[in-house]
């Protein structure tokens, strides 16, 4: 978190009389240390209370030494506390247990992808060009695989209730189609709520694994259908009542985009409902949401040739594939997301 730094070093720092640089050098220190501690399970061993320094660092089998160097870090960044009893957590360590439960994960992920894919920014920035493949540089690490698909079905999960409320299928549908929905966890909220639906799932093939053991376990495998493919080639079904097209698009530069609604909108009949989410480019909520999406938009553009999409950008796209008037729906469990709800003419 941010350094709590006294009233009168910040006004130093925000008049330019020192070099306000060195914090983010210290917050990326912090970073590294947090991640550290992860998983090294510092924080879920601080779960059950303050604990000694010589005690933890013989729960966790580390170097006390080095442990304590590592501890008093976290103190300065406002994730531990020292007192008597020993170390413990704060509120802002209270969200970090382990490097695969809640933020930890998300954290953990991050970590892994800056430090292994954001060298060469300026080089992106320069030739218009990613440096890397953000899809090779996952299947060869198959741990940070597994924690990014963590990473989307947790999102996944918070927002589907709303999401289902917001963007209902047109009448009773019987066949849904989820491009890009490898974890298979808003198809399956569809499914739950529509008991005549049936779900195709169209995605690479290793980001399928997540939904075929998600639907086994709903019970629900007769009812999907898993075809592995990539998106931009891959043959769609047609003759869908609703097709889905969620937080894929921004992977992708607009022309390629574009053509992926396309492909979505020619899968539905005619009266079919295409329902597009993504994240929004400018969030209307707090400092936090939009710095976050400002780093998210440049993430995606260094890695994978993508960016986020004006919402009427891809409203545009989706009139332009055939379909008619877009509804836009704000989430309000998250300000980052909205969605984008159009029927098929014809």
């Amino acid at each position: 978190m941010p350094l709590d730094l006294p009233p009168d070093e910040a006004a130093t720092l925000r008049r330019g009389e020192g070099p306000a640089v060195q914090i983010d050098l210290i917050q990326t220190m912090i970073f590294h240390a947090a991640v550290a501690a992860l998983r090294l399970g510092v924080f879920s061993a601080l779960e059950r209370g303050p604990r000694e320094l010589g005690a933890l660092a013989g729960e966790l089998a580390v170097d006390e030494a080095n442990l304590r160097a590592l501890l008093r870090l976290l103190v300065t960044g406002g994730y531990l506390a020292e007192g008597e009893d020993g170390y413990e957590r704060t509120p802002a360590g209270a969200w970090l247990a382990g490097p695969d439960d809640g933020f930890g994960a998300v954290l953990d992920f991050w970590h892994s992808l800056i430090g292994g894919l954001w060298q060469g920014l300026e080089e992106t920035v320069r030739t218009g060009k990613p440096q890397r493949d953000f899809y090779a540089w996952l299947q060869e690490r198959p741990d940070v695989l597994t924690g990014f698909q963590g990473v989307q079905l947790r999102i996944a999960e918070w927002l589907e209730e709303e999401v289902l409320e917001l963007a209902g299928p047109p009448g009773e549908p019987a066949r849904l189609l989820d491009l890009g929905g490898g974890h298979a966890r808003y198809s399956l909220a569809y499914c739950r709520r529509h008991p005549g639906l049936s779900a195709t799932v169209l995605d690479l093939p290793e980001a399928l694994e997540p939904g075929r053991a998600a639907v086994e376990a709903a019970g629900l495998a007769e009812r999907f259908t898993f075809l592995p493919g990539d998106l931009r080639t891959a043959e769609a079904p047609g003759g869908q009542d609703v097709v889905l097209l969620f937080n894929v698009l921004h992977g992708f530069p607009a022309d390629t985009a574009r053509a992926l609604v396309g492909r979505a909108a020619g899968a539905l009949r005619p009266g079919g409902r295409l329902i597009v989410m993504e994240t929004l480019p400018d969030p209307v909520g707090s400092v936090r949401e939009e710095a976050f999406t400002r780093g998210f938009d440049l993430n995606l553009i260094h890695t994978q040739g993508g960016r986020l999409h004006p919402v009427e950008t891809i409203a545009g796209w989706m009139e332009a594939a055939g379909c008619g008037s877009v509804e836009r729906r704000d989430l309000t469990r998250s300000a980052a997301f909205c969605l984008l709800v159009a029927d098929r003419e014809g």
